[in-house]
């Protein structure tokens, strides 16, 4: 089949490789219909993880069954289906306790596996014209048949769930500010995510114009930091006092306006934005070891974050990647509902040939580049 590769730092390739099999009878074999790709498979693409060449990228997926292992009870051939990026068994004590982004179980010696990712498991990505699904009645979410809502059901597999997971982390209440620094897909995914939690105001922090034009369609109040503090700006905008919540959808690779990066430049900059008591969810990617980091400190995925103010300020704070499972079956019904459309955030559906080209203009942050739709059954 085909897939995209990675070769080196910046270089992706799509390739001939092995057709996944089923290894267990509890694997399904997933035709994919819909991958995306990822903000944090950029870090990947430019280098900035352990990530070996050979490795086929693709943590976002959704397609229709293919083959069923002998074990499989639940999930048939022809169904369609989305599945969470997190790979997760069901029966660990994480899983039991709906922690399926911590996985003991899928991943030897690390809490949580993934498809695709570096360091998270032995799983194959998506990018793929198919896929091996392991648990198969545990991780795949069943859809309505046929192709409706096909964009809007591929972000459960990670964005619009985990941008939910951001204002679950930060408690986000009706009728509460928040600031949301980034408006990139997942920044864009909790804006939208505390609006419908009944947020009064929420502050989209970014400084990219595309960005923060699509943040200002969905209901968000733009934050553009290169034109003015972002701290300072949301202060004067909620009386010197700051938010109620805040919510980082950026993580280490934060940069100044100027372009150097500075990895704890969100972190203590949300400190700054919430008020006291105010609480903080963490989804932008840290990492403990980043080869490109800026600092020898950064290398080893230490920061120098103000400890200090935050616990001056009675802060709190959730971190972690989302528990997908935790969150995308209420999500896909509100989609079904017609209450949540989160595929507004989409901007290019593209064959899995261009996937090289998309990588380049996406990690570039190219003008009106938001979300990449890989679609392998395109021509």
């Amino acid at each position: 089949m085909k897939a995209v590769v990675y070769k080196e730092p910046f270089k992706v390739a799509v390739e001939d490789v092995p057709d996944p099999r089923i290894e267990h009878p509890n694997d399904v074999i997933v035709k994919i219909t819909t991958t995306a790709i990822c903000g944090s498979d950029l870090h990947m693409y430019e280098g900035r993880t352990g990530a070996e060449p050979g490795i086929v990228f693709g943590h976002e997926n959704m397609g229709i069954v293919e083959e069923t292992g002998p074990g499989v009870t639940s999930i048939h051939r022809g169904d369609r289906v989305v599945l969470p990026f997190n790979v997760a068994c069901g029966f660990c004590k994480n899983c039991l306790a709906g922690k399926t982004g911590f996985c003991l179980t899928v991943n030897e010696g690390f809490a949580g596996g993934a498809y695709g990712y570096v360091s998270m498991g032995p799983f194959i990505g998506g990018q793929a014209q198919y896929l091996r699904v392991p648990y198969a009645d545990f991780n795949c979410l069943k859809l309505p048949p046929g192709d409706e809502h096909e964009d809007d059901f591929a972000l459960l597999a990670d964005i619009f769930p985990t941008g939910y997971h951001a204002t679950e982390l930060a408690q986000v209440s009706p009728g509460e500010t928040v600031c949301v620094y980034g408006a990139g897909p997942v920044g864009l995914m909790a804006a939208y995510s505390a609006l419908l939690r009944g947020a009064s105001r929420v502050f989209s922090v970014d400084r990219q114009p595309d960005r923060l034009r699509v943040a200002h369609e969905i209901g968000a109040i733009p934050i553009d930091y290169s034109k003015g503090d972002a701290v300072e700006q949301i202060k004067e905008q909620t009386d010197g006092e700051g938010t109620d919540k805040g919510i980082d959808a950026v993580g280490y690779q934060a940069t100044v306006p100027e372009g150097e990066e500075q990895p704890a430049m969100v972190l203590n900059s949300l400190v700054e934005s919430v008020r006291p008591t105010g609480m903080l969810g963490i989804v932008g990617l840290y990492v403990p070891a980043d080869p490109g980091g800026p600092s020898d400190s950064a290398k080893k995925g230490e920061l120098l974050f103000k400890i200090g103010r935050f616990f001056e300020k009675g802060l709190r704070a959730g971190t972690g990647q989302a528990n997908v499972k935790a969150y995308n079956r209420q999500l896909r019904d509100m989609i079904i509902a017609g209450r949540a459309n989160p595929s507004f955030v989409v901007s290019h559906r593209l064959p899995l040939a261009e996937a090289p080209e998309a990588y380049e203009h996406f990690d570039k942050r190219d003008n009106g580049w938001t979300k990449v739709l890989l679609k392998p059954q395109m021509a």
